[in-house]
């Protein structure tokens, strides 16, 4: 069984219309972006526990910290963000987020990766030892324009990591908006690494994020390959959704439950059960 969870965030800022919109599909964890119009590494202690305090008493938990964590340039200074880092372990820890999601630095335009492959590396291998010091555990998020946007370059991240305490959240969409086909091309690359899947779906020619099944991320073969493993873990919900031509970071309540639908179409298609 595959437990439901999601970027809570796309439906609307406000706490408590979050958590209706998952209650009314039955989904009862989230992967804790924003609330209050803040990232969830801008809130200060006090407002961590009031979040803490709200989801306990209505009986949700956080599946991951959706926290920003490598979205910086590969040429930008490390040390400032190390804080930063620090700053998620301890927000994890406060809403016993059982992982932090993380990115692999943004290259600059133009430029060839393998100039930066050594610089990327470095970084997330000493993200990799914090981790391990720590005791939390990174999923690294493949995610265009960052080092770590292909299966090869995933694979890269992963190996020189040697880690239990990094993993990979796979996103289709992701793939698909760099030219790559995630389950033919990727998948069979950082396999044995993937501990959570994101469930976001684009078109190919255009990158234009649809719901699940409705583009060229082989959402189907997704969950086929779900069921092939008895997966029990998290599909984190990433709609990207949008009435607009280009998505603003907000679908909205109605969007957010049309991707839902479509995803639990899908799981009902394979006979997977969800909770």
């Amino acid at each position: 069984m595959v437990t439901l969870t999601g970027f809570a965030d796309e439906i609307s800022p406000d706490l408590e219309v979050q958590l209706d919109v998952l209650a009314s599909e039955g989904i009862s964890h989230l992967e804790l972006r924003g609330v209050w119009g803040k990232n969830v590494l801008e809130l200060s202690d006090e407002e961590i526990d009031r979040v803490k305090a709200r989801l306990d008493e209505r009986g949700f938990k956080v599946s991951s910290i959706g926290s920003p964590i490598g979205k910086i340039k590969i040429t930008d200074p490390f040390e400032p963000h190390i804080e930063r880092f620090h700053r998620s372990v301890y927000v994890a820890k406060a809403l016993n987020a059982p992982y932090i999601r993380i990115f692999s630095f943004f290259l600059p335009e133009g430029d060839e990766p393998s100039v930066y492959r050594s610089e990327a590396l470095s970084r997330m291998k000493r993200l990799a030892r914090l981790a391990e010091r720590e005791g939390v555990v990174l999923l690294h998020e493949n995610e265009k324009e960052i080092y770590g946007d292909n299966g090869e370059r995933c694979l890269e991240i992963l190996q020189a990591c040697d880690s239990p305490n990094v993993r990979a959240a796979f996103d289709p969409a992701n793939f698909v908006q760099c030219g790559v086909r995630p389950m033919s091309e990727a998948y069979p690359l950082v396999k044995d690494y993937v501990a959570y899947f994101h469930i976001k779906d684009a078109l190919m020619a255009s990158g234009k994020v649809v719901p699940a099944g409705e583009g060229d991320g082989e959402l189907n073969q997704v969950v086929a390959e779900l069921g092939r493993l008895g997966y029990g873990g998290f599909l984190s919900l990433e709609p990207h959704l949008s009435a607009a031509e280009t998505f603003q970071g907000f679908s909205g309540p109605e969007l957010f439950v049309v991707a839902v639908k479509a995803l639990k179409k899908l799981l009902a298609e394979a006979d997977i059960a969800w909770n």
